[in-house]
């Protein structure tokens, strides 16, 4: 898919497209970056001479990471490449800058596998026809909101990715929306619940509403809840799930749907949440049956996303 000659000037097309991927996502790995740019290449060899390329300019650096024996090379942009990008202004701007520190710390894995999760639905969106690339998923998009239970505070829910995807089926189009968490498996599950708690709460939340005047007198506007300012339909949640066996990640799932049913206020929102494992979600793609509800019926449900662009449409 071809992309905008944004940044940086005076480099070759697919260095251009990785600066921008690696300003949108932080930190993506060599093979990652091959998916994602140049999956039409058989072989990598020419992304890493365009990445090679922009790190000789200053543009990006890179880290090695030992992972099943090898070493593999992890991408960020420099501050130089991150203000190239910035002023084109096609991207939104962001604040967070990647370093070296950062890019060999605690959040490695994790930023890897949020990218992960994003390739998965840009492969399989082009495998199925449909759109979806590299740049249709933003890491950590705020979105403030107030919850009754917890009065007086200001809250911000920060999906791990907000992802957009547009399903085509003969000529209808639908844009779907999700919201992206994953979880390696180093939290509990009572406070992966909580996650549950803010979403379903952000759902329901609605500005105080404003007073208007009418033919007699002041009245009272509806509120509109303020997901609606931002999306047309609320989007679904995906949480997928990866750092540990097949089997513990089953487990996983089943202790998530214990809590969240037996939790009366989860049971009674109309929030729509399914799991998945990183695997499933890599292997058989997002609109194969990998997605268990979080609350309803047990078990893997067949066009559990294809149903949102059927409820879309």
């Amino acid at each position: 898919m071809p992309y905008p000659n944004s940044a940086p000037t005076g480099l070759g097309s697919v260095a251009q497209q990785a600066a921008q991927v690696l300003y949108q996502h932080r930190l993506v790995s060599t093979m990652q970056l091959h998916r994602l740019i140049t999956p039409h290449h058989t072989r990598s060899e020419f992304l890493r001479r365009q990445l090679h390329t922009l790190r000789k300019a200053g543009f990006a650096d890179v880290v090695g990471r030992r992972s099943a024996g090898q070493t593999q090379l992890l991408w960020w942009l420099t501050e130089k490449g991150a203000q190239s990008v910035e002023a084109v202004g096609l991207l939104q701007p962001r604040p967070y800058r990647m370093s070296e520190e950062a890019a060999l710390g605690p959040l490695q894995e994790h930023t890897l596998a949020v990218v992960e999760s994003g390739a998965a639905f840009v492969e399989h969106a082009s495998r199925l026809g449909h759109e979806c690339g590299p740049l249709d998923w933003s890491p950590e998009i705020a979105h403030y909101y107030r919850d009754e239970a917890r009065p007086g505070e200001e809250l911000c829910l920060v999906p791990d990715a907000v992802l957009n995807y547009v399903h085509t089926q003969g000529k209808q189009r639908t844009l779907l929306t999700f919201f992206v968490e994953v979880d390696r498996t180093q939290m509990t599950i009572a406070r992966l619940a909580q996650k549950l708690h803010a979403y379903a709460a952000y759902h329901e939340y609605a500005p105080q509403s404003q007073t208007a005047k009418g033919a007699r007198g002041p009245r009272r506007q509806a509120a509109m809840p303020a997901w609606r300012y931002r999306y047309p339909a609320f989007p679904r949640l995906l949480l997928v799930l990866t750092g540990a066996t097949e089997d513990r990640l089953r487990r996983r799932i089943a202790d998530l749907r214990s809590l969240a049913s037996s939790d009366p206020r989860l049971s009674a929102t109309s929030l729509r949440a399914g799991v998945t494992t990183l695997d499933q979600l890599r292997e058989r793609g997002p609109f194969a049956p990998v997605f268990t509800p979080v609350l309803g019926p047990a078990g893997p449900v067949d066009a559990w996303i294809s149903g949102a662009a059927a409820a879309a449409a």
